[in-house]
């Protein structure tokens, strides 16, 4: 077996994708609603801020900065996680099993990169906020709801239009399969999921 570990840097930001398990799925935007409890409730349990987030059908892209001092993601994700797989079960929503009696909802590991500098930053910013176009589901990322992008907009720190001339111009991949990229949007502490 592969010994699997993850990079843990104390006073960092992290860029996470997160699958579910069945890519064909849309259940995190049919019930967004419980997903945002599921924020809300790891982030009183264990503070974080999130500087980014979009929410697609099946997966989510986001970045967290934690606490001083606080490297401790896994846990955050393993609880958030946890709470929305309950959440959906306890409103009658039928997900399969493990041969252990493990729900199969998530995917086991997700994507976490440290995130090194600016530039860095707003590079997987953009990324996140362009996701929904490049994934086919609008046509510009000002018409997708699940997402920071409208709160960076709220502060001023983009334009409504922005992503409208976006061009593909870097190999990353960010944890999917389609490489993507960016054009400029500044880094801010906004908190809301």
């Amino acid at each position: 077996m592969v010994d699997y570990r993850r990079v843990r840097v104390v006073n960092s930001s992290y860029f996470f994708t997160v699958n579910l398990r069945n890519r064909q799925s849309k259940i995190l935007t049919q019930h967004i609603d419980l997903l945002r409890k599921s924020f809300i409730e790891t982030r009183i349990k264990y503070p974080f801020t999130i500087d980014a987030v979009v929410i697609l059908p099946e997966h989510i892209h986001t970045i967290w900065t934690l606490p001083p001092n606080d490297d401790n993601y896994p846990t955050r994700w393993q609880l958030l996680k946890s709470l929305f797989t309950r959440k959906l079960v306890k409103v009658g929503i039928n997900l399969n099993k493990s041969p252990k009696g493990e729900y199969n909802l998530w995917q086991r590991r997700y994507w976490e990169h440290v995130i090194r500098d600016e530039a860095d930053m707003q590079r997987h910013i953009e990324y996140i906020h362009y996701n929904p176009v490049k994934h086919g589901l609008v046509e510009q990322v000002k018409d997708w709801p699940h997402s920071s992008f409208h709160r960076y907009v709220e502060a001023g720190l983009v334009e409504l239009d922005w992503g409208l001339t976006f061009q593909e111009h870097t190999e990353q991949k960010f944890g999917e399969r389609i490489p993507d990229s960016a054009s400029s949007i500044r880094a801010t502490n906004l908190n809301h999921p």
